[in-house]
Parts: C-alpha cells; sequence; structure tokens
C-alpha cells in the first residue's frame, strides 16, 4: 500500500515522544515487582520487631518500588489482624492457636499457612551483679508462680525476688505460660511489660529482678543457663539451632493462603542465605539447613 512520506515521517516522529515509545528495561535500582494497590504489611512478635525491620530495609533497598512496613504489637496481635485482614504478613513467636486459624479460614476462605523464618530461645534474665547464674525449668516455673519469693531459696542472696514478664498478647507470654508454668497463672506480684526490650530495661535496673525474652535482646543484663540434671545448658547458638537448649523455639510467619507477589518475593528474601545472614546480625539464630 502506497505511504505518502510526510505521513511516515510525522508517524515516526511520534513513535520518538515519551507517551508513544515501547517499553523500556527498568531502570537500574528500580524492582520488577509492582506496587500492588498498597503497601506491604508486617505486624506482631514484638521479639521479632528488630529482625522484622532489618529484613525490610535490605529488601526495600534491592526493590526500590515495593514499600514495607514493620510494626509490633505482640504476635496476638499480628495473627488478629490476619484474621481481620489489616496485614499481610503476621509475625509470631508461637504457633497459632488452632481457633486463630479456623478464623482465618471462616473469613477468608483460604488457610493460615505458616513459614518458619528464624529460631531462638527463650531467655531469661537476671542483673549483672546478681550471683546466681543457672535455674531449671521447675525454679522457674516456682519463681513465676510466687512459691519461690527470695533469691537464696535458689542459691543467691536474701533479696526478694522482683518479677518481670511480658504482656499477654505477647506470643514470648504464651510460650513461658505453656512451657514454663504449665499453664498455670503468673504471680499476681508480676510487672507487665510492653516488649522485651523494656523487660531488658527493667531488669538491667533493678538488681534483685528477673525477666525473660528473646536471646537477641540479652544485652546489659545477665541471661541464666537452663539446669537439667547437673549440665547448666545454654542459649547458645549451637544450643538453639539443635533444639538441646530447653527453651529453643521457631520464629514464624504467617499468610493468609498464596500470598500475593510482593509478599512472596520479601518471604523467599527473608529464607535466602542474605535473608538467613541477617538473623545472625540481629542476635538470632539461622533455620538449620536441611
Amino acid at each position: 500500500m502506497w505511504r505518502h512520506p510526510v505521513l511516515l515521517a510525522f508517524l515516526a516522529f511520534l513513535m520518538l515522544l515519551p507517551g508513544c515509545k515501547r517499553s523500556d528495561p527498568p531502570a537500574a535500582g528500580t524492582s520488577p515487582l509492582a506496587p500492588e494497590g498498597r503497601n506491604l504489611t508486617v505486624k506482631g512478635s514484638d521479639t521479632m520487631v528488630l529482625l522484622g525491620q532489618r529484613w525490610a530495609e535490605e529488601f526495600m533497598k534491592q526493590n526500590a518500588q515495593v514499600s514495607i512496613q514493620v510494626t509490633g504489637g505482640g504476635s496476638g496481635t499480628g495473627i488478629a489482624a490476619l484474621v481481620n485482614g489489616t496485614t499481610d504478613i503476621a509475625m509470631s513467636s508461637r504457633a497459632i492457636k488452632p481457633a486463630e486459624a479456623q478464623k482465618v479460614q471462616a473469613q477468608h476462605k483460604t488457610e493460615a499457612r505458616e513459614i518458619p523464618v528464624a529460631r531462638d530461645g527463650v531467655t531469661f534474665y537476671v542483673h549483672e551483679s546478681n550471683p546466681v547464674s543457672a535455674l531449671s525449668v521447675a525454679q522457674l516455673k516456682s519463681i513465676y508462680l510466687g512459691d519461690i519469693t527470695r533469691w537464696k531459696e535458689v542459691g543467691g542472696l536474701d533479696e526478694p525476688i522482683v518479677l518481670h514478664s511480658r504482656e499477654n498478647s505477647s506470643g514470648t507470654y504464651v510460650f513461658v505460660k505453656e512451657r514454663v508454668l504449665g499453664d498455670e497463672d503468673f504471680s499476681a506480684s508480676t510487672l507487665s511489660l510492653p516488649g522485651t526490650a523494656a523487660v531488658v530495661n527493667a531488669v538491667s535496673k533493678e538488681k534483685n529482678g528477673i525477666g525473660y525474652g528473646g536471646a537477641a535482646y540479652a544485652k546489659g543484663i545477665k541471661p541464666l543457663n537452663i539446669q537439667e540434671g547437673s549440665e547448666p545448658i545454654a542459649p547458645s547458638a549451637e544450643n538453639i539451632q539443635s533444639g538441646h537448649y530447653p527453651l529453643s523455639r521457631d520464629l514464624f510467619f504467617y499468610v493468609r493462603g498464596a500470598p500475593r507477589a510482593n509478599a512472596q518475593a520479601f518471604i523467599d528474601f527473608v529464607l535466602s542465605p542474605q535473608g538467613q545472614q541477617l538473623v545472625a546480625h540481629v542476635g538470632y539464630y539461622p533455620l538449620k539447613q536441611r
């Protein structure tokens, strides 16, 4: 078919305009992932919040079009947000409860998918000046039930024991209540604090204090070994990864069914060698390679 040379030249000019160009490859430093309508939200465990923020920071450096908001509030808060649809990923330092999983299924017609992302050992802390270096799980139970009230009863000084705990929305609180207290209630004298950092800060200032939390927060205080028979077991990387430390646990992500592309890419990064290396940098323990 005949084409007028002027018309052809005009069409070629139009193709050079910005709005008429063919798609170019993404510029360096941008992400191939689309924003998908909203930011990626990650919410839950205060134990995991520092780790979640580090993962998010490194992921966003490599995926500039993706924005990730990481907030704490406790494992229960994160799982509640997963149920009501206000977070893409829930961080939890405990396993989801059957009733919570049923709510996800009922409201979203899909299952709550569990993804282990790191290892941790719940650590009990005392003041650096406290001569006690190890306690058994049975002794910890008696202390937090209020049956043992003075340090001299467990080899320490004749001083009162000041109890610190996480709040009841915390996955670490639930873990200690189940694994240490045998589902009995904490002593009424226990001081509940909003976050592991607050527990550590309180114990660092109270010479007769005891508290608990994730291993990564054990700074400025003295972590206790767990006594099993004649063996004191430290919350070390080797003991936690192997499960030899009695209070070892997994840390989890929970999502609703198949995650959207941005969430799946973030999860893949978290489980990658680089993501697991960040686990160690923050002070937790990478998943044991199978």
